[in-house]
């Protein structure tokens, strides 16, 4: 059995708390972007890009968010390696991914770099990685301006649209990670020449320490990277000197670490400290700072680096003149706790194990139907998902009040944004939405990534979920934090549903029912619900204001922006949330009632709640109007304004999809092994039956019968589906939309305000801009729509058929299969080989160096399912993993 198959089923998992030594320790927990981020920035105005810029980055240090090309630390981050490029050409090393802040870009932030997340196991026993360097000077202006010039109704200038990539001119560089041992990591940079002439490269692996002494008010104590004399080059790096990382209960130190590289390079010492003079024109702390190797390396400013050989960085320079057409340059290191004497010898051979391993450990995770081709885009999936691991540094009360009171950041920094979440600690490892983009965790992506994980490593999910429910994260009000530039904003509360799809996941895939994590989690969720109730309905009355919910633009307006004074939103979607929430915890209670009565009661609470709440939406006795439209088949929010009067939010969206989610089936047999549940539940329908009959089916098949808790009744879902279903509507080739495309020539419109199908780009920037949900296609809410259909479709069978235009009719399950599909369809080729993600970009399409490199975008075009968006967000769009294995098992 390999190591990652005895991971998988949880033979590998040791406790980093107690220091024993464990494969995870080291991992791809390095950004790719700490500049920009709110982590870092203490300016008066919270302008968190205009703070710390990518052209800081190289000569500034971080306080909690370092960053690289490809990088790997340790589970605290104490030490960091990393490579470093340069063509000859560029005005700087390529130390990190370049992109454009929120401001530069014509449709917000966006890196402009071509990477891919090859591979990795659960372990990170092994990784790779591909980036693609040019030889010629990198664009780094022309990708401001020309995207500065561009408008709204522009796509975005691509780095591939600059032509720097025209008669393949560039490297591919691989970058392979092979763990001999917990502390013992074999390292491989290959680079190919892809061009028809010989090019220069020089290649500077780097490693380094987090910088943990130049904060307070005095210099704190300084780890040391030394060279020590061997028969191969070596690096020692001691981080004894350092005080433990912050806030662990327990002495963490690595100790000595030995970074083995070939003699024929020329090694650097500096320090990770900022370049004072050049920034803020202030003498520097230490006459080495950051960016030496740059001014080294390509100023030939030989006094930037020490002489003496120490830092706490430090790099090896290998130059190769004259790289061959067609031809590549390899270069071996190992990082390792062991001295050795010849450590570089079989660094090839445990890299060819590690790979054997992981495509073992893969194969048994691929579903048996699976072709080659599916299996390739879930393998790059997952792998893509543990890639964007990453270490979240952050003490909110420490990062409002400053690190040094004698220099303490400006009053108003005190009072932009997460002044309420001072109990925030966190020194986790995230799963990030995509490490470039978004390199902080936000609560409803990790719970859908939660999913994606449970495939590979079901132990890593759970945890990721119970984290947002931990006590230094979830707030002692209950609510839950959303991201990093607004705890406070507001995200759907898919927590409860994704605990559940977890336990029952394990149930089925392991035979491994984990009451003890559920219950946990429901005790929290608990919590969740009352913030919900008491902060989200103001009015008391079940229906929920919400506010932003994780949909950028998907209103007429901002929807976290407070409305007039006295004017409210009812949004169907908020209801629709809470509406599958309390489904959510009536099945946790009633699963945990199996092992302890006490929990039907609270399955009664949650059972009842959820009768009102369907009651608020639906007209109940004291409303005058109700969320669903009849005529139009779908539900609406509605405006609700001081002098009383009501107007419906005209906008066919996923707002308005969202209470369908809210659905649930029990059979009679399993509802009547709660005694106390069941007789509750049978007054409700007896005597509040002008409530229940709004929201529960009884629906007879060969054996008994089903109870259908939901929104809608059997006429209701007929006519919704058909709305689903039409591609005049939601239904593209490769996935629902968003927005229903009817709005493309019937714009909505409401109180001077207009609203249009926007199948690509956003034309209108809200919360940054970059992601459009006016018509692209998103995994998250497409996964939701195939989870409930499939359901719905082992209750109605064929009683429920949906027929448009001269189409054949379909029933509710063929449904989700098709719409499972056209997901998958995205990244499979096509009739004429082509990948819909791709779009136009020939190269993509059909060079052999690129056709197969997947990426993972953050959502995809709603007309022909072009990627849009973030362009690694192996997060929510890793769900495409979880779609191959459902409909290839």
């Amino acid at each position: 059995m390999s190591l990652e198959s005895e991971k998988l089923i949880g033979h590998e998992r040791k406790d980093v708390i107690k220091q024993v030594p464990i494969w995870e320790k080291w991992g791809p927990f390095v950004s790719e972007r700490g500049w920009g981020s709110v982590r870092e920035d203490y300016s008066a105005d919270g302008d968190a890009w205009n703070y710390f810029t990518h052209d800081h980055a190289r000569m500034r240090a971080y306080r909690r968010c370092e960053d690289g090309l490809a990088g790997i630390s340790d589970r605290f981050q104490v030490l960091l390696f990393a490579p470093a490029f340069w063509n000859g050409a560029d005005p700087i090393l390529k130390e990190r991914l370049f992109g454009l802040n929120c401001y530069e870009g014509n449709h917000g932030e966006d890196v402009k770099e071509i990477y891919y997340y090859l591979d990795a196991t659960p372990t990170h026993s092994y990784l790779k990685y591909l980036y693609k360097y040019p030889h010629q000077e990198y664009p780094y202006s022309h990708l401001v301006e020309e995207n500065q010039r561009r408008g709204a109704r522009d796509r975005e200038f691509e780095l591939i649209d600059t032509g720097i990539f025209d008669e393949d001119r560039y490297f591919d560089i691989f970058i392979e990670y092979a763990k001999a041992g917990p502390d013992d990591i074999c390292i491989k940079i290959e680079a190919f020449n892809r061009g028809k002439v010989a090019a220069p490269l020089h290649i500077i692996p780097q490693l380094w320490f987090r910088n943990q002494w130049s904060w307070g008010p005095e210099r704190g104590p300084v780890p040391e990277i030394k060279e020590e004399k061997d028969d191969v080059l070596c690096l020692v790096a001691d981080d004894r000197n350092l005080e433990s990382p912050r806030y662990l209960l327990f002495d963490y130190h690595l100790g000595e670490r030995y970074f083995y590289a070939p003699l024929d390079g020329n090694v650097l010492f500096t320090h990770n400290d900022t370049n004072h003079q050049v920034i803020y024109d202030k003498p520097n702390e230490t006459p080495f700072v950051k960016d030496a190797f740059h001014r080294y390396v390509i100023e030939g400013e030989k006094e930037a680096v020490n002489a003496n050989q120490t830092g706490t960085k430090a790099g090896i320079h290998y130059f190769y003149p004259s790289v061959a057409a067609g031809k590549s340059v390899v270069v071996l290191f190992r990082l390792t706790d062991q001295k050795m004497k010849t450590p570089l010898k079989n660094v090839e051979s445990i890299i060819a194990d590690r790979k054997k391993e992981a495509d073992h450990f893969y194969e048994t995770i691929h579903p048996k139907h699976a072709s080659k081709d599916e299996k390739a885009i879930q393998r790059q999936a997952l792998a893509g998902m543990i890639w964007n691991k990453q270490i979240y540094i952050y003490d909110v009360g420490a990062w409002l009040q400053g690190d040094n009171p004698k220099d303490p950041p400006p009053e108003s920094h005190k009072w932009i944004r997460n002044f309420h979440w001072r109990h925030i600690v966190s020194y986790r490892i995230f799963s990030m939405p995509d490490k470039w983009e978004f390199p902080w965790f936000a609560a409803w992506d990790l719970t859908f990534h939660t999913l994606a994980f449970a495939i590979i490593d079901i132990d890593f999910a759970k945890n990721q979920l119970w984290t947002l429910l931990f006590d230094q994260f979830q707030h002692p009000n209950g609510a839950i934090p959303a991201y990093e530039w607004e705890f406070s904003d507001v995200n759907p509360p898919v927590q409860a549903w994704a605990a559940l799809k977890m336990f029952e996941y394990e149930k089925k895939k392991f035979g491994r029912e984990d009451y003890a994590f559920l219950e946990k989690c429901f005790h929290k969720l608990l919590l969740n619900f009352s913030w919900w109730i008491n902060k989200v309905d103001s009015l008391g009355n079940n229906i929920f204001e919400g506010g932003f919910l994780g949909m950028d633009n998907i209103g007429f307006s901002d929807r976290s922006e407070k409305m007039p004074s006295g004017t409210l939103v009812d949004q169907a979607d908020g209801a629709g949330w809470i509406s599958l929430l309390c489904l959510n915890l009536m099945r946790i209670a009633l699963t945990l009632a199996k092992k302890n009565p006490i929990y039907e009661g609270l399955g009664i609470k949650f059972f009842q709640h959820f009768i009102y709440v369907t009651a608020a939406m639906r007209k109940g006795y004291w409303r005058s109007y109700d969320m669903w439209n009849e005529e139009d088949g779908f539900f609406y929010s509605y405006m609700r304004y001081a002098n009383g009067k009501t107007a419906e939010i005209p906008i066919r969206s996923l707002v308005g999809m969202i209470p369908f989610f809210a659905c649930d089936v029990w059979d009679e047999d399993e509802l009547k092994q709660f005694p106390e549940f069941y007789t509750a539940y049978e007054w409700v329908v007896e005597k509040r039956g002008h409530l229940a009959n709004k929201c529960i089916q009884k629906v007879e098949h060969d054996s008994g019968t089903h109870h259908v808790f939901g929104l809608l009744s059997e006429h209701e879902i007929q006519r919704f589906l058909e709305n689903i279903w039409d591609p005049n509507e939601f239904r593209s080739d490769f996935g629902l939309r968003s927005l229903s495309k009817y709005h493309e020539t019937h714009p909505a419109k409401m109180e001077g305000l207009s609203l249009c199908y926007e199948p690509g780009e956003a034309l209108e920037k809200i919360k940054g801009g970059n992601s459009n949900w006016r018509g692209p296609i998103w995994f998250p809410l497409n996964y939701f729509l195939i989870d409930t259909l499939s359901r719905l479709g082992k209750v109605f069978k064929d009683d429920i058929k949906i027929k448009v235009g001269n189409e054949p009719e379909v029933n509710i399950t063929q449904m989700a299969e098709s719409y499972a599909e056209r997901l998958l369809n995205i990244f499979k080729r096509d009739a004429k080989g082509n990948r819909p993600v791709f779009g136009d970009y020939e190269k993509f399409q059909k060079d052999p160096h690129f056709r197969d490199h997947l990426l993972f975008h953050e959502h995809f075009h709603g007309d022909n399912g072009r990627g849009l968006g973030a362009s690694h967000q192996n997060g929510w769009t890793g769900l495409i993993a979880n779609i191959i294995e459902d409909i290839r098992k």
